[in-house]
C-alpha cells in the first residue's frame, strides 16, 4: 500500500551529487559519502535530512541513524576484498525497534517512493537494530553473490 507521500526534487539531486561525484564537482557541489532521508513533520513529503561528504567514515554514517525514528540512507561503501577497491550504492531502510509503531508503517508504506526514483541503487539492507547495518553484515551481505 503506498502512502501517497512526494519526494522532494532535492532528493534527487543530493543523491545524483552521491552517485556521480565527477559530476558533483563540476557543478560546485561537494561529492558525498552518504545521504539520509526522512519525511517531513506533516508525514507528506520525503526530504533529505542529513549528508556528509566523500572522507566521512562507516562510523560515522551509523552514529547518524536515530536510535528511536526511521530514516532511509544511500551509503557509498567501500570494499577491496583483494581484487581492487570496489564501491557500491547501498540503499537503507533504517525502522528501530523503538520508533513509534505508526512512524514505521508510514516510513514502510513510503519507502517506494523513494526506491523507485533513486536509479542505480546496487544493494538494499532494511534493518531495526544497530547489529543489521555493522559494517562486517553489510561487507557480508554485498560479497555473498560472488
Amino acid at each position: 500500500m503506498a502512502s501517497g507521500v512526494s519526494v522532494d526534487p532535492a532528493c534527487l539531486s543530493t543523491y545524483q551529487a552521491l552517485k556521480n561525484p565527477t559530476s558533483a564537482k563540476k557543478s560546485g557541489q561537494s561529492p558525498l559519502k552518504y545521504v539520509l532521508f526522512s519525511l517531513n513533520d506533516k508525514l507528506t513529503e520525503i526530504v533529505v535530512a542529513q549528508t556528509a561528504e566523500t572522507g566521512q567514515d562507516y562510523d560515522s554514517f551509523v552514529k547518524a541513524l536515530p536510535e528511536t525514528h526511521c530514516r532511509w540512507a544511500v551509503f557509498d561503501f567501500q570494499y577491496d576484498q583483494g581484487e581492487g577497491q570496489r564501491n557500491k550504492l547501498v540503499f537503507y531502510s533504517w525502522s528501530p525497534d523503538d520508533a513509534k509503531i505508526k512512524e514505521k508503517m508510514v516510513y514502510a508504506s513510503s519507502k517506494d517512493a523513494l526506491r523507485r526514483a533513486l536509479d542505480g541503487i546496487q544493494i538494499e539492507i532494511q534493518a531495526t537494530a544497530f547489529d543489521e547495518v555493522a559494517e562486517e553484515a553489510v561487507l557480508e551481505r554485498i560479497t555473498r553473490g560472488r
